[in-house]
């Protein structure tokens, strides 16, 4: 495996590549930008690929020997043929179609993959002013600054559920197997989200369930999954089973796609 050093160092590191990605995707949502689409009919900008090459560059600099799965270059075809046991996954913007609506729900997503867990991720809202980090055992809060400087920081962790609980959802990509789970909790109150602060809310303890019955790749989820986990809460396949992360996971479609999945924080267990 990859020596690196240690995991506060790796993520202080990060941390400050998120927030130039943030400084220049909130340059472009002020001056404003054409909308471009995909192969998958999803939306991409210049805000996109800017802050993604800010990322790269900068994690190609701190660690050379540790592959990256980023989404624009995932889309370009430029994905590593192995990644090994220890790699970044990068979504320079998670919630493009919110950031393209306007609204402020949009994240810079930066994680560590190690073993197939998500062990080290920042999340950072720069419409928000707020970023959210995680390493094992310690996940927390952070302000920013009109300049997306970090200004305050404070310990997070999930919260134990109460009566009713509280399920976010996507705001974007709800689906009838999604609605159907959330009815089983007939008197929960929901929260419609865009991006990766559904993981953050659960992490912050302002909500206690999310599940995903729709298609997500793995670049949207890993940074929020290791901050929910460094926080104490759990992410696992529909059925119970660990989630992991690599190459091939969903039989029949795409190198990094996800299967379906559910993120708690700490559900009272009937």
């Amino acid at each position: 495996m990859t020596e690196l050093p240690d995991d506060k160092t790796i993520l202080a590191t990060i941390e400050p590549l998120a927030l130039a990605a943030g400084r220049r995707i909130m340059d472009v949502f002020a001056a404003g930008c054409p909308t471009e689409t995909k192969s998958d009919d999803s939306p991409v900008t210049v805000a996109d690929r800017d802050a993604e090459v800010i990322i790269l560059e900068g994690l190609r600099s701190a660690f050379p020997s540790v592959p990256i799965i980023a989404e624009e270059e995932a889309e370009a075809g430029k994905c590593p043929t192995s990644t090994g046991d220890l790699f970044f996954l990068v979504d320079p913007l998670d919630g493009t179609r919110e950031f393209v609506n306007r609204r402020t729900d949009f994240t810079v997503n930066i994680a560590l993959v190690r073993d197939g867990v998500p062990v080290l991720g920042v999340v950072y809202a720069p419409a928000l002013n707020t970023l959210y980090a995680g390493r094992p055992g310690h996940a927390e809060m952070v302000v920013t600054d009109a300049g997306h400087d970090a200004t305050e920081r404070k310990q997070i962790v999930v919260r134990d559920s109460g009566d009713p609980i509280t399920i976010v959802a996507s705001r974007s990509h709800r689906t009838a197997e999604t609605d159907a789970f959330i009815a089983r909790y007939g008197s929960a109150d929901l929260v419609s989200v865009g991006s990766s602060l559904k993981f953050c809310m659960l992490a912050a303890g302002s909500a206690d369930l999310y599940p995903r019955f729709g298609r997500t790749m793995q670049w949207d989820t890993a940074a929020g999954d290791a901050v929910l986990r460094a926080a104490g809460g759990t992410m696992t396949m529909v059925d119970g089973q660990p989630f992991y992360y690599g190459k091939g996971r969903v039989a029949g479609d795409a190198d990094f796609a996800n299967p379906h999945f559910v993120a708690e924080g700490r559900i009272a267990k009937a």
